[in-house]
């Protein structure tokens, strides 16, 4: 699964920097959110993720993981979607992107914290 992690997190690092430049460009910061949130959930927190999964394969190979990797890659767009409607003040239609994303997002953190606790030995 680190690959898998890692090769995700580069996808985020390509979409995060070219959305900065176009930001910058433009002058157009209404999505300085999105764009923190692809770099900082999508990038640093993948690529940290598939780095750990790496050092402790045990890890990484358990099923914990495999649902980790689909429920953050799947409500990290949503989260964004979300992000993106807001900015362009369609609040109404946001929130429930918001909600489903940031849910599926906790409930990947809260199982890679399992999987740590449950399989990593001191």
């Amino acid at each position: 699964m680190s690959a898998r992690f890692i090769k995700a997190a580069v996808i985020y690092f390509l979409i995060g920097t070219v959305l900065g430049l176009v930001m910058g460009s433009a002058q157009a910061f209404e999505y300085t959110s999105v764009h923190a949130h692809i770099n900082l959930a999508g990038w640093a927190s993948l690529a940290i993720i598939g780095l750990i999964y790496k050092a402790y394969p045990e890890l990484g190979e358990a099923r914990l993981a495999k649902i980790q990797f689909w429920l953050h890659n799947v409500g990290l767009p949503l989260l964004i979607v979300s992000m993106v409607l807001f900015a362009a003040g369609n609040d109404d239609i946001g929130i429930p992107f918001a909600v489903l994303g940031g849910l599926l997002i906790i409930v990947s953190v809260i199982l890679m914290t399992v999987n740590v606790f449950k399989r990593l030995k001191a």
